[in-house]
């Protein structure tokens, strides 16, 4: 338990990491941008999706390694155990959507909770960075 548990803080502070670098980097880079306004912030949407998107992907090589270790448990259910199934089950969870079609066993359900947690916590600082930035740059 312990070992899944580091690696559970692992995983879900590499993502931090990554979100926090994209919103700095957003910040930085867009004044120097010289396109209208309104297109800055698209740019920011955009690379906010991205930075999701990677940290998704993160949360999903985890499930792939873990599971393939045989040593953290399973995912049961409509699922081929391949990296697709994985993305899958990962952008199911992170979004905190569960569907449920796919269900984790042992030390991976604790994973699959903080995924969904992380998720929550990370869009919702994407949506409060994505205000003020357009508060910034979005002209009536």
């Amino acid at each position: 338990m312990i070992i899944a548990s580091l690696i559970n803080i692992f995983i879900i502070s590499l993502c931090v990491l990554v979100h926090f670098e994209v919103l700095s980097r957003i910040t930085a880079a867009l004044p120097g941008i010289h396109i209208a306004p309104r297109l800055r912030v698209l740019l920011g949407v955009l690379f906010a999706l991205v930075a999701h998107t990677v940290e998704i992907w993160i949360f999903a090589l985890s499930y792939y390694v873990l599971i393939h270790s045989n040593h953290f448990g399973e995912l049961l259910g409509d699922i081929d155990h391949n990296l697709y199934d994985y993305v899958y089950y990962s952008f199911v969870t992170y979004t905190s959507l569960g569907f449920g079609d796919v269900l984790p066993t042992e030390q991976l359900r604790f994973l699959t909770g903080l995924e969904a947690l992380t998720g929550l916590v990370l869009i919702a600082w994407t949506a409060s960075f994505l205000y003020v930035e357009m508060q910034k740059y979005w002209k009536h």
